[in-house]
């Protein structure tokens, strides 16, 4: 009897110890989530916090056509509603990730413990909300034990909270938006244009199992870098389906024998459409940051505030702008590489500026600034970048492998002809496409903003020939050649290229003569201030040789000139933006066209049709008719520098106003002929590939057959050349004779045929 009397007791205290053991370690397991909660193991986010969590949201860019063509980002993340995600995706997540999401409150105990039993080997013990709680608020997954521990604690914590404030909608939702599917695509929006270039809401089975597959292990199973695991992963998901019931048997056989239907598109900073555009966008965008307050009272940031930018931008010309500069540089730089070839004489390099130039571009280099830092002076710098290396160069057929030393591949892709191509709207000043270079990813420097300027050669004529005619002077007025100006000291300057003509004549050759004449009689002072009227900003030189261009003015700044003649005489700035939307999908601001009167849309309609005489034949644009056949009405002006440096076309239709810049960074660099340096060779084939594919493509509308109309409001148009002095003019011409004009005598034959004058 004592004997079972002790072994009772013994029993009955072994389990009050079990039972004290028990509510110990649960009362020591309330303590320590009650720590956890407090944030004695590191600083919880408050309720506010989880219910507004805060991400890093990606701006989006959006062409006039509501095409995606870049963002702004230092995670590329833009959140979705679950209305937008695809059901397929939501049933696929569940079924794979949580089958009993619906049931629990955040903690999955059976999950759990099926997860220790098994080593994780049927599955893990996180529901979908400790994910999105880990995405959300937790730092990366230690391999320390205590840490990790301490961290799926917070987990929990969160987890539970979150299933208090938040519907099961709005956590899958938070998932999806916060998981990091790799190539910068962050959240299931980036993913399923990354990956499928679709909506999340278009998402099928097929693509929803392969990107929940990546769920666990967004690198190992991931569909670009490792499609073979990718697709066994995603079969393994369809196993899932099936045994929960999602789908039958047929359905599963049938989607595991599918190829994984990728449709991989990468948006970045330097992929991607219009990057030299979107570079110059985004500086401006963070100067209108820094000016714009939110309701907090903080500035906007383009990088995390997920704003909506509606561009001006039309996708199918931008891409027809990007394939127009590439054809056409990449066949004429042969012609330019031939110089090289066939005049050994010629080395810019070794020239005293070649060498300044050269020593310039050695200091901006990546390799120069790592060794600078490490202390090396210039000699020991420039003789290990002449050590050869491998290295990847730029070529127009791809990326090549090569072995050359740092210098020589700064003067190798130095040599590459580079462009400036831009595209104007009529009316709205909205620029339609901008390109501003031949590679975003090797040349990053922009040539079309207003902050690249260029000689513009005899693109700046046309500002002279407006004074002329705003200040009455006729299209049919002789200028007569042999003009000379003093300037001063004894010194005189006189132009070569030809004789005189007329007004008109002297614009369709673009006479220098003819030029030089018009600021000698209208004074370098007005010429000057008609220049500022009609847009430029860049400080030019107040002397005569700016009639022909001895300036230096931006692609940008000669756009808003040339608008001036397809706008009646109105100066429209060009607009970049219509409108930015915060993440909400709120207006913030919107942009509109800034117009301002130069002169009468009498002068401004004399000018477009003076302006057609250079796109004619015989005159210095006549391949835009002849050898392009750009079809409908054409008004433009070429331009070329002073060695062939530059070459330039600004030309318009009825509807758009494009200018193409073509030259290298270096103006020592250049051609040695006129023949292949003349802007109509460099510049205009640009010009003209693009217009021809525009008006090949119907949807966007240009039309051939849209005329410069004259002002409705003008009766001055008629007095152009024809009334009412035709007749009288037919007649002096037949006996030789002489026009008494408001600027004096003219010769009729000399350089004017009245049947080929302007008409209403």
């Amino acid at each position: 009897m004592g004997i079972f009397n002790l072994k009772q007791a013994y029993k009955t205290s072994k389990v009050k110890f079990l039972w004290q053991l028990f509510f110990l370690g649960f009362l020591s397991l309330f303590v320590f989530f009650l720590l956890v909660r407090i944030g004695i193991f590191g600083k919880l986010p408050d309720i506010e916090e989880i219910e507004n969590p805060q991400n890093k949201l990606a701006t989006e860019i959006y062409s006039a056509d509501s095409v995606l063509i870049g963002k702004y980002y230092f995670e590329n993340r833009t959140p979705v509603e679950y209305k937008d995600i695809s059901p397929d995706l939501i049933k696929v997540l569940i079924a794979s990730e949580d089958a009993r999401f619906y049931q629990h409150s955040g903690i999955d105990i059976k999950a759990i413990i099926r997860a220790v039993a098994f080593m994780g080997k049927r599955g893990g013990g996180s529901t979908i909300t400790q994910q999105a709680a880990h995405n959300l608020f937790i730092e990366p997954r230690s391999r320390n034990i205590v840490l990790r521990i301490v961290q799926k604690a917070k987990e929990w914590v969160i987890a539970v909270i979150m299933e208090r404030k938040f519907t099961k909608e709005e956590i899958l939702t938070l998932y999806l938006n916060t998981f990091d599917f790799l190539y910068n695509a962050k959240g299931i929006h980036s993913a399923s244009y990354t990956y499928f270039n679709k909506s999340p809401k278009e998402l099928t089975i097929e693509e929803s199992a392969v990107l929940v597959g990546m769920l666990q292990n967004p690198a190992a199973f991931n569909p670009r870098m490792n499609p073979n695991d990718s697709k066994e992963k995603r079969n393994i998901v369809y196993r899932e389906l099936l045994e929960q019931g999602v789908i039958d048997q047929a359905k599963y056989d049938q989607l595991c024998k599918k190829d994984i239907p990728l449709q991989f598109s990468r948006i970045d900073h330097v992929e991607g459409m219009a990057p030299y555009f979107r570079m110059v966008l985004a500086e401006e965008l963070k100067k209108w940051g820094k000016q714009t307050k939110k309701l907090d009272g903080s500035n906007y940031d383009i990088y995390k505030d997920g704003l909506k930018i509606y561009t001006t931008i039309d996708s199918r010309m931008q891409k027809y702008a990007e394939e127009a500069v590439h054809e056409h540089l990449a066949a004429y730089q042969k012609v330019f590489d031939g110089q090289f070839k066939y005049v050994t004489s010629w080395k810019p390099w070794e020239t005293k500026e070649g060498k300044k130039t050269l020593e310039t571009a050695i200091k901006s280099s990546e390799p120069y600034r790592i060794l600078k830092e490490d202390g090396k002076s210039f000699d020991a710098i420039k003789k290990a970048m002449s050590v050869p290396h491998k290295m990847i160069v730029f070529t127009h057929k791809g990326p090549k492998d090569t072995v050359m030393t740092s210098i020589d591949s700064i003067i190798y892709h130095r040599q590459f002809l580079q462009s400036g191509f831009m595209v104007m709207e009529k009316e709205t000043g909205h620029i339609k496409a901008w390109v501003g270079g031949i590679d975003f990813e090797y040349f990053k420097y922009d040539h079309a903003n207003r902050h690249t300027k260029r000689q513009v050669g005899s693109t700046f004529k046309p500002i002279l020939y407006s004074l002329a005619v705003d200040n009455g002077w006729s299209p049919c007025l002789n200028i007569p050649g042999g003009t000379s100006i003093y300037l001063g000291n004894g010194k005189y300057w006189r132009p070569k290229g030809g004789g005189g003509g007329s007004l008109q004549g002297c614009l369709k050759v673009s006479s220098n003569v003819c030029a030089a004449y018009i600021i000698k009689q209208l004074g370098t002072e007005a010429v000057y201030q008609m220049a500022k009227k009609m847009g430029v900003t860049s400080d030019i030189p107040k002397v005569p040789s700016i009639a022909l261009g001895a300036c230096e003015i931006s692609l940008e700044e000669m756009m808003e000139v040339y608008s001036v003649f397809l706008n009646e005489g109105v100066r429209t700035s060009p607009v970049l933006v219509t409108k930015i939307e915060d993440k909400n999908g709120n207006i913030i601001q919107a942009f509109f066209t800034e117009r301002k009167e130069v002169y009468s849309n009498n002068t401004a309609y004399i000018m477009a049709k003076m302006l057609q005489g250079p796109t004619s034949t015989g005159g210095t644009a006549a391949r835009l008719k002849n050898a392009y056949k750009v079809p409908g009405e054409v008004a433009g002006k070429t331009g070329t520098t002073q060695k062939q440096a530059d070459g330039w076309f600004i030309g318009f239709t009825p509807q758009y106003l494009a200018g193409a810049w073509v030259g290298c960074d270096d103006p020592i660099l250049h051609f040695l002929s006129t023949g292949n340096g003349q802007g109509a060779a460099m510049a205009l084939p640009i010009w003209a590939k693009f217009f021809n594919k525009c008006f090949a493509d119907k949807k966007l509308n240009f039309d051939p057959q849209a005329k410069f109309a004259p002002p409705s409001d003008s009766t001055l148009v008629k007095n152009i050349c024809r009334d009412p002095l035709r007749d009288k003019i037919k007649l002096l011409q037949q006996q030789g004779g002489q026009v008494i004009t408001d600027h004096g005598v003219s010769n009729i034959n000399d350089g004017v045929n009245p049947e080929n004058q302007f008409e209403n």
